[in-house]
């Protein structure tokens, strides 16, 4: 009981690591628009930003929570062995995370979370132990790996589209403005910004409670997977002090990187960004802010003017998407042989 009890407690600590680095790293998607627009110094954004970051978690219910912790299923294995396991598949996550922000590329946590477990659930376990809902989508169900796939390719093709016309929109709306409507248009992202933060912390946060939740649950901790109130809170506290922290190497990338982002660009950025994070939110599906964001950049560019839009850099930008999960997977599963190395194949 021991081990298992400092095995979970190690755990549930690297998950928490996880989810600062998912607040350092996807700092940059939320406030890159906001600091490139000029409507916030990059301290007034930090504090709006995890005002209401931190409130998103606790407000935004546990439906992606509720995804996440359920989609591996090594509840037959021994406590110990199933928790080393999880341990070792957030070990890649966070190394993803870390090498990405080292580089100043904005990659997916959610990709990286669930490439991570995959690969040393598969490696340890058997491809058994992953609900991948292929069976259950023959029958009109969208369930596990399948879901948490689906929503992570159609958010980022949506965030292109969204943000395409609603920036066409609002141009048509403002075709006869003087330069004086960019200073109402800068005031109104204290408010479009908030929503995008809550946003994002209603649907990252609640990755990081899933997984620990799930932790509880191998270990026998409690006995059905409901999220306890304090891992709510926990998980909240954390991802907002990574904000607090800021991934300012990416914000450059997001900011700057992809297309000259104005007023109005940043404006329809957070209003696209946050509408669909929020209703993937309340449907528990997790998407990945950076790609909604950073897509919804492109569309937004693309809707004015395609030739403006930095179409190396959006290319570079999908291709750290595409190798993010098999990359993590590959990490996870390493970390789970060299853990089994140096534990002489205990677990």
């Amino acid at each position: 009981m021991d081990t298992l009890y400092t095995l979970a407690v190690a755990a549930i600590i690297i998950v928490l690591i996880f989810d600062y680095t998912n607040g350092f790293h996807d700092a940059s998607n939320i406030i890159g628009t906001i600091i490139a627009s000029r409507a916030m110094t990059p301290i007034q954004s930090v504090i709006v930003v995890a005002t209401f970051e931190l409130l998103g978690p606790m407000l935004g219910g546990t439906a992606v929570a509720n995804t996440i912790g359920k989609f591996i299923t090594v509840n037959d294995l021994p406590k110990t062995v199933a928790v080393s396991i999880i341990l070792c598949g957030i070990c890649g996550a966070i190394f993803w995370n870390l090498l990405t922000w080292w580089f100043g590329l904005p990659s997916s946590s959610s990709h990286a979370l669930v490439g991570g477990l995959i690969g040393a659930v598969v490696v340890s376990a058997g491809t058994g132990n992953v609900l991948w809902g292929f069976s259950d989508l023959m029958h009109g169900k969208v369930t596990g790996f399948t879901k948490i796939l689906a929503s992570l390719l159609v958010s980022p093709v949506l965030g292109f589209w969204v943000g395409f016309l609603i920036h066409r929109f609002m141009r048509g709306l403002l075709r006869k403005a003087t330069p004086a409507v960019n200073k109402p248009l800068r005031n109104a992202q204290f408010l479009t910004a908030a929503s995008l933060a809550f946003s994002h912390g209603a649907n990252d946060a609640q990755k990081s409670m899933g997984i620990i939740t799930m932790i509880l649950v191998l270990g026998g901790f409690i006995d059905k997977f409901v999220v306890p109130t304090w891992v709510i809170f926990s998980c909240a506290l954390v991802i907002t002090l990574g904000i607090l922290s800021g991934g300012w190497r990416i914000v450059r990338t997001v900011g700057f990187g992809i297309f000259k982002v104005r007023p109005l660009h940043a404006l329809d950025t957070q209003l696209t960004s946050g509408a669909l994070i929020l209703s993937a939110s309340l449907m528990g599906a997790p998407v990945s802010t950076t790609h909604v964001v950073s897509s919804a950049i492109m569309g937004i560019g693309a809707s004015e003017r395609p030739k403006a839009v930095r179409w190396a850099k959006a290319k570079e930008i999908v291709s750290t998407w595409v190798i993010t999960i098999p990359f993590s997977a590959l990490v996870g599963a390493l970390t789970y042989y060299l853990v089994k190395l140096f534990t002489g194949g205990a677990i």
